[in-house]
């Protein structure tokens, strides 16, 4: 690039990527970003110290790069609970597995590149940014990619925004339309030169790359103190700008749309119709916090409608989570609720088994009584006042199949607890949801059948960790069966788990006649090897020391043609040395009506790399008690953003509301040498620098060259493997049907209502607006003309919600003229739900009189599952 400034660039051309979830957006300014630092990371003042240092400089540049729209307000900084150095905040509701971006070690797939993990469809969040602590620490790695706040931004484009790489490593060059070979770049207006000697010729390609990303770059100076050059961001990718015929991944996923068209029209921010700032952004606030031992209690129903079987599903569901679920350290009470409350075990610290085996004496086993969840929930808050005098950062899980009134609301938003919350049965309270979302805790759905092992899965999935998977417990597998018969199945153990191995196998009245686990070298344990628990019906086998690699099979033999039996399988990482291989299972909504597609997700990897070549098998479940399976594929194509790169994903569409819950199942047969290895499709990394020329001078300047990478080095064969993952629930709700018609210059717009939680409640107003342009009205709704809709008092969910009136935008129009409406509803704290369908009507003349004719009809705005 020659440029009138004293230096020219030899740089590469490199696309971003990221995760967003918890991030809140305010004014201009972006709030709830968490930082989170690995435990593996030795404590550092300095490394705070830099990260506020770049996401200042990275503020800056957002400012600049969105034209004074966006900027950096509020950020968390989490460090690990090993750091003692520091006087660290109270977490509240922040949490590792939540952080936005992470500061970690390097890993074998990118080493100290910074990278973001995307793999959603244009324009969606993605799961989480990746800094290495030499890359914040090492400012040598500032001239391989180039400073610190503007790789930051960089990042946060697909990890916000959902945008997508503008260049193509394996595609760098194509032939323009127009003939000649043009660079894989984002903008048309940047060009390159080829640069060689005699000495240098093999490296003409190479300079025919440009550096610039997804943002217009241009050359400002040479920095002799950094050995580097400073870039000055002006814009984003307009439609201006934009290479819509470069064959790369922003083009292939966004339909050859800009990047700010993206971020305007389509991303997480485009509802928010922000208006430039006026005058200078104010400078980022920095929170540092650090989170203590885990402090939970078990707030359980034990009403009436709790007797009979779903008592012991809580018994049995909750022996489980006591017994190998919890970590060790952590302290555990127990509270139960009818429509009073009491304490059955104070908080206890787990540090032996005893503890763990009294804490499970104490759960109860009769149901009688009324339901008041609040009454529980304030009993939970008491207990976990008593470790501390507060309640910041502590946890509840609570338990319930009952639909009491949900009056505190307020309590829980302002303990800063973590209220988890379970609805057993199809009949439980539905604003349980909107409880765990205000206290930052998990929703889940579970039915009542006991041959189904849904509560213990949830239990099971209830973990948390400070990014150390090493001490956690995974669950590999579980299934059951209400039959006389034989349960059996194979579950494989992989060389990276193997401690505290657990069979635990569940049944009601009478116990299994049999039961047979069987060892890959033959060993075999029966019925007189397995704990039994007369009080919760089970029975337990730890297998000694470190379980034996390869498939285990189990074989139970029910007696009883009307009772249900289940097996449950848990282990722990061989040893903190080898990461285990995890896998994570969402949905990429947790809400959905209709308006957009939802898609099923399951991210496979060993500490960040890759784990391919399974088959991945989700099972979705409504509480009406319809069942999908769906094959989940990591191809490329469909739902899959990225082949061969851990995420497998799959649409999911039906025309049934309800509350579901998912479970996914991973499983993967070793058929020899190079099966089911560990392997790569790298994701979006940050721009490396190779080299420059100073203008008028020579030779070039070579940065050191940037390490090889081979999937040979990664080629860890992690073999035969069975894992199984609970994702949240969700809900599902029939989208909304909005109409128009015209009338004498009135306008009479009808609509089913949607509630305030999905189907549920009353929600707080609506937003009604109009557009004669079908794709301005579509694209943009906050631009179009605003209806008033002060006098409108939004009635229950499901009522027909009936609406006229008059306005000089439909008395003025043309006749002829067709208009088109929608709506949006708004809750009691602001939140906004997605745009209805859009309804026309055309006001018309017909004959000699002067009328408006009404036709109606429904468009849906756009259906991507087909």
């Amino acid at each position: 690039i020659t440029m009138a400034s004293e230096a020219v660039a030899v740089l590469l051309l490199v696309f971003l990527s990221g995760s967003t979830f918890g991030i809140k957006l305010e004014g201009n300014g972006y709030t709830d970003v968490l930082i989170a630092i690995n435990p593996v990371v030795p404590e550092n003042p300095l490394l705070i110290k830099r990260i506020k240092d770049m996401v200042s400089d990275a503020s800056s540049v957002l400012f600049t790069a969105t034209e004074g729209k966006f900027y950096f307000e509020e950020i968390t900084i989490l460090v690990p609970p090993n750091w003692s150095q520091g006087d660290y905040g109270r977490t509240k509701t922040e949490t590792y597995e939540k952080a936005n971006i992470v500061i970690n070690e390097e890993n074998r797939a990118y080493g100290d590149q910074p990278y973001t993990l995307q793999y959603g469809q244009c324009g969606s969040e993605s799961r989480y940014t990746h800094l290495t602590t030499k890359f914040m620490l090492d400012d040598e790695l500032i001239k391989l990619y180039g400073p610190r706040g503007k790789v930051l931004v960089h990042e946060w484009a697909h990890l916000r925004w959902g945008v997508y790489d503008e260049n193509d490593d394996g595609q760098p060059f194509y032939k323009g339309a127009h003939g000649g070979i043009q660079a894989t770049r984002c903008s048309v207006e940047l060009y390159g030169f080829s640069y060689g000697d005699s000495r240098r010729t093999f490296l003409e390609p190479f300079f025919l790359r440009v550096y610039a990303v997804f943002l217009n770059c241009i050359i400002l100076s040479f920095d002799k103190l950094l050995f580097m050059y400073t870039l000055k961001v002006t814009r984003f990718c307009s439609k201006k700008t934009h290479n819509r015929e470069a064959p790369n991944a922003q083009n292939r996923m966004c339909d050859n749309r800009d990047v700010m068209d993206v971020i305007f029209t389509s991303s997480v921010d485009a509802k928010a119709n922000v208006q430039p700032l006026k005058g200078p952004h104010p400078a980022p606030r920095f929170t540092v916090m650090q989170r203590g031992q885990r402090v939970v209690c078990l707030v359980l129903d034990v009403s009436g409608s709790m007797h009979g079987s779903r008592i012991l599903q809580q018994q049995q569901a909750a022996s489980l989570f006591l017994t190998t679920i919890v970590e060790d350290n952590s302290y555990v009470g127990i509270v139960t609720f009818t429509n009073y409350a009491t304490t059955l075990k104070p908080l206890t610290v787990i540090h032996r088994e005893e503890s763990r085996t009294q804490l499970v004496n104490y759960l109860p086993v009769e149901a009688i009584g009324g339901t008041d969840i609040c009454k529980g929930l304030k009993k939970g808050f008491e207990e976990l006042c008593k470790d501390n005098g507060n309640t910041m950062g502590d946890e509840i899980i609570l338990l319930t199949d009952g639909e009491s009134e949900l009056d505190c609301v307020s309590e829980v938003k302002e303990s800063g607890a973590i209220v988890n919350t379970i609805a057993l049965g199809p009949s439980a309270n539905k604003e349980l949801k909107r409880m765990s979302e205000i206290s930052g805790g998990k929703y889940f759905y579970a039915s009542d059948n006991l041959d189904q092992t849904e509560l213990v899965n949830v239990f099971a999935s209830l973990t948390t960790t400070n990014g150390d998977f090493t001490h956690q417990t995974i669950l590999l597998d579980s299934s059951g069966m209400k039959r006389k018969g034989i349960l059996n199945g194979t579950v494989s153990v992989d060389h990276t788990v193997g401690n505290k191995t657990t069979f635990l196998v569940l049944h009601e009245s009478q116990s299994p006649e049999d039961i047979e686990i069987k060892s890959p070298s033959g060993q075999i344990y029966d019925f007189i090897d397995f704990q039994p628990s007369s009080i919760s019906k089970t029975h337990s086998l730890v297998i000694q020391g470190t379980a034996e690699t390869g498939d285990w099979t189990y074989t139970i033999k029910n007696t009883l043609s009307d009772q249900s039996i289940t097996i449950t399988i848990t282990s722990r990482a061989v040893s903190e040395a080898i990461p285990p291989v995890t896998v994570k299972a969402y949905m990429s909504q947790q809400s959905i009506d209709g308006s957009k597609p939802m898609l099923v997700y399951a991210e496979v990897n060993q500490k960040g790399v890759p784990v391919i070549l399974a088959d991945v098998m989700a099972t979705l479940e409504s509480d009406a008690g319809d069942q999908y399976q769906l094959e989940l594929l990591d191809n490329g194509a469909g739902a899959d953003a990225f082949r061969n790169d851990g995420i497998y994903s799959r649409f999911f569409t039906t025309s049934k509301k309800g509350r579901y819950n998912l479970k996914v199942k991973v499983q993967r047969k070793d058929k020899g040498k190079n099966n089911g290895q560990v392997r790569l499709k790298r994701h979006s990394v940050a721009p490396y620098v190779p080299g420059y020329v100073i203008k008028g001078k020579s030779p070039i300047v070579m940065n050191p060259p940037k390490p090889p990478f081979s999937e040979d080095d990664l080629q860890d064969d992690v073999g035969s493997f069975t894992r199984t993952a609970i994702g949240e629930s969700f809900s599902v709700s029939l989208p909304p049907d909005l109409n128009a018609e015209i009338e004498e210059d009135k306008v009479m717009l009808t609509w089913t209502a949607p509630g305030e939680d999905m189907d549920q409640g009353t929600a707080d107003s609506y937003e009604i607006r109009v557009s004669m342009d079908l794709e301005a009205l579509r694209g943009n709704f906050s631009g179009a003309h605003l209806m008033n809709t002060s006098d409108i008092q939004p009635l229950e969910a499901g009522s027909t919600e009936e609406y006229s009136f008059l306005s000089s935008y439909i008395i003025n129009a043309e006749p002829e003229t067709v208009m088109f409406f929608a709506v949006r509803s708004r809750d009691k704290d602001s939140l906004m739900s997605d745009m209805s369908n859009v309804a026309k009507a055309t006001k018309m003349l017909r004959n000699d009189q002067l009328a408006d004719i009404a036709t109606s009809e429904s468009e849906i705005c756009l259906n991507l599952s087909q």
